[in-house]
């Protein structure tokens, strides 16, 4: 099938043209999770349920200091949790509209060829954005509370965890271009998703980790993030690990970035 390129026109450069593209491409997917309610739903019982099972079972038996309550320990890591389990419906997103013929359709249309990408990783932005605004009422319910912190340093912790999710999304994207169904999309996200999860500071402190899992744990993505939102949230040192969690995600997007891309183009020459 022909791919159409689309010129400038009208005086609008093609950068505009990329990013009004990429715009209709995000609204088409919000619109999708709006008029399917269940997608929004299903992807917020989870992590509701990860707080209340680590919060009344699992809480007790996890030692995280005298001076933190455990669910004050505990949110940090399931915002991040949420959103990193969020970026994996970008792929999923992508696999099951290339499932359906969809991106065959686009394909065929006077588009740039990054919108269907970006739309898809901006749509998914906004919609965890919102998954964290429940998931912050859950977390307050249960008796979560900032501690000795600022506004600014809270807006900052949520806007690392935005970033973190955009970056992850990409990941996500790079396996929904790659796999030919939702569901192996879906299969292969789990594959890399848990292990930087569970092996994280998310749930429970690094340093009571067996000594081989904990060289693992200190230095990947997941704790990094979790350990600068949870200092953004609750007060104490920030700068190493904020900077760390930012240079991963940039390390991210210009890794996953042009291989999502890549495939995009594979798929289509395929």
């Amino acid at each position: 099938m022909t791919t159409l390129d689309l010129t400038p026109v009208a005086g609008r450069s093609r950068l505009t043209w990329e990013l009004l593209d990429a715009w209709v491409m995000c609204r088409r997917n919000l619109m999708k999770t709006w008029r399917v309610p269940e997608l929004l739903v299903f992807a917020t019982i989870q992590p509701v349920m990860f707080v209340l099972l680590f919060s009344y079972v699992f809480g007790g038996a996890i030692d995280v200091g005298p001076d933190l309550d455990y669910v004050d320990f505990l949110m940090p890591g399931v915002f991040v949790q949420t959103v990193i389990f969020g970026a994996m419906m970008t792929g999923i997103g992508l696999a099951n509209d290339k499932e359906e013929g969809l991106i065959d359709r686009f394909r065929s249309l006077p588009m740039s060829r990054s919108a269907l990408l970006t739309g898809r990783t901006l749509a998914d932005l906004v919609r965890n954005a919102f998954i964290i605004l429940i998931m912050l009422l859950v977390g307050l319910a249960v008796g979560f509370r900032f501690g000795d912190t600022t506004v600014p340093a809270i807006l900052a912790g949520f806007g690392v965890m935005l970033i973190f999710s955009y970056a992850f999304s990409w990941v996500s994207a790079v396996i929904g271009m790659s796999v030919r169904s939702a569901e192996a999309a879906q299969s292969g996200g789990m594959i890399w998703v848990f292990p930087l999860v569970f092996a994280s500071s998310a749930f429970a402190r690094v340093d009571t980790m067996p000594g081989w899992l904990q060289a693992f744990a200190d230095h990947q993505p997941v704790t990094v993030t979790v350990d600068a939102v949870r200092a953004l949230f609750l007060g104490g040192p920030v700068a190493d690990d904020l900077l760390l969690s930012l240079a991963w995600c940039g390390g991210i997007l210009l890794l996953f970035g042009p291989l999502a891309v890549r495939a995009f183009r594979r798929d289509a020459a395929g």
